[in-house]
Order: C-alpha cells, then structure tokens, then sequence
C-alpha cells in the first residue's frame, strides 16, 4: 500500500495493491470480484476466492435501459455474501475499466466498502500471482438494500442539455476518433446504435486510458493526472463535471479517477452517453 500512499491521491484508501489482495484472500469481511469486459476470462481462470460481478447480468435491468434495482441489489448482495459492512474489491481485465463500473454502480446503493484492486488482471497476472477456475461459493448474507440513490454521480440527458446551455464542464472520454465523428464507435469493436457521430458542444476529450500506466494498468500519480485533467482539459476541483462515453462504462473510469484519485466534489457518470445523444432528435452535436 506504500507506492499507493506515496501518489498524492486524496482519497488513497480507494485503492488496494496485489499485495493488499493476496493478504487478504481468507479474510472473511473481504469479498473479492472480478469484473471483466470479456466474459471468457473469468471461468479460465480468477484470482482464488473471488466471485464473479457480470457487468450485463448482474448490472443491468434484463428489459429496461437502467441497472437493477433494489431488489436485484439485494439479491446480488446476498449471492456473493456482502453485507453492508463487508469490504468489497473490485478488479478486472481492460486496466479496470469494468470494475469501476461496477464500483460506479455499488455506489448508486450507497455501498461505502468498495475498493479498486490497482493494476487489475494485468498486474496480477504480469506478477504471476495464482489463478483458479474453482468457483466460490461463500455463506449467503442479508442486506437491506436502500432504494438506489442516482442523484450524486449519475445525470440524465435533460440534466446534461441544461449543464451545456450553461457552458458547464463536460469531458467526453471517448477515443479522439470517435469524439470527431471519424467513427460511430471504439475502433475494433462494432458499431453499437448511434445515428450521427461527433461529441456534445463544449465537451473536452480526455480518454479515460490517459490514467492508465499501461505497463501495469496502475493509475497516474496525482501530479501526472491533474496535469491531464487541469492542465489540459482546464477543470477544477470545485467544478461541476459531467463524464460520458457510449453507453457510460469507459466515464465511470473517468468518473472515480476525479472523484476519488483528485478528490472533485460534483462529478457525475452520464450513461446515456453517446448511444443516448447520438440518437436524440434536435440536441447539439459538434464535429
């Protein structure tokens, strides 16, 4: 936990190390999860003892756009054995990128024991750490799941049309061609519904990899982070930030990067993201 200690984040507690991980592994108020883009990596093999946090299973509402609800939150709970009090760590493949989705959403039911393993699969993995295709299966708990709570970290498009009219902060963490209208979607991946490409007017792009080391998938010291979102992109502590990408997976990296790693006090993940914009009739795009 030293090296995390030593970054400059605000709220280094957030984060945990491989060590941190492997210390931890018996610990019985500790619930590991992977949480991965591909769903193929987890039963080839996952750090021993985690449960499995599918981010289209688990997540999401299996009719409606929207995650699940209280209920659903409560039934997950139970299944992986977290209670309120339980600390979970998130980890993932993609430098993270759907762990803090994950994270995202636990947040929105006011979970505070959440944890991001730093580095992820890669790190695990590049240290030759074990692997286990053995899935866990850990005592049921109760938890009394408080009705989700969106109004902190996530914003809705009427919300993000009234933050542009008012010149508000937006950081569009797209790749640079997406956010051009070069392309409808990431490169290597397929397009995934939008009509018009581009960005929303005033939006600056940040792609949510610049955080990353990519040698470790670790996050930036606070020094190099501010120098990309400060430096660069001109934001501020105090600012009120909204964070997109396509369908809001990609900002909830960006979104815990500011939140918890540089300590902003108002951002909010737009899940809607370009999927949303891209296809609404009469809203703002800029190319």
């Amino acid at each position: 936990m030293s090296d995390i200690a030593e970054r400059g984040y605000r709220h280094p507690d957030v984060l945990v190390s491989t060590d941190w991980v492997a210390d931890h592994l018996d610990d019985p108020n500790v619930v590991v999860a992977e949480s991965n883009e591909d769903p193929l990596l987890y039963p080839s093999g996952h750090i021993p003892g985690a449960v499995e946090v599918d981010w289209t299973r688990d997540l999401n509402d299996p009719l409606r756009r929207d995650y699940l609800d209280r209920e659903g939150f409560a039934a997950l709970a139970e299944r992986i054995g977290l209670t309120p009090d339980t600390t979970i760590v998130f980890y993932g493949d993609k430098n993270n990128w759907w762990a803090t989705y994950a994270f995202w959403v636990f947040r929105l039911f006011g979970h505070a024991n959440a944890r991001i393993m730093d580095g992820g699969r890669l790190k695990w993995t590049k240290e030759e750490r074990p692997l286990t295709t053995d899935v866990p299966v850990r005592p049921s708990a109760t938890y009394p799941a408080p009705q989700r709570d969106d109004a902190r970290h996530r914003v809705f498009r009427d919300d993000v049309l009234k933050h542009v009219k008012a010149g508000g902060p937006l950081v569009d963490v797209r790749s640079p061609e997406e956010f051009s209208g070069e392309r409808m979607h990431m490169p290597d991946y397929p397009n995934e519904g939008a009509l018009r490409g581009g960005h929303i007017p005033g939006a600056a792009n940040i792609p949510w990899s610049r955080a990353i080391d990519p040698s470790n998938g670790t996050f930036l010291n606070s020094d190099a982070l501010r120098s990309i979102y400060e430096g660069e992109a001109g934001l501020s502590a105090d600012d009120e930030v909204v964070a997109y990408c396509r369908i809001g997976e990609r900002s909830s990296h960006t979104w815990f990067v500011l939140t918890y790693l540089l300590g902003y006090n108002n951002v909010r993940n737009y899940d809607g993201s370009w999927t949303e914009w891209g296809n609404l009739v009469g809203v703002p795009i800029e190319r």
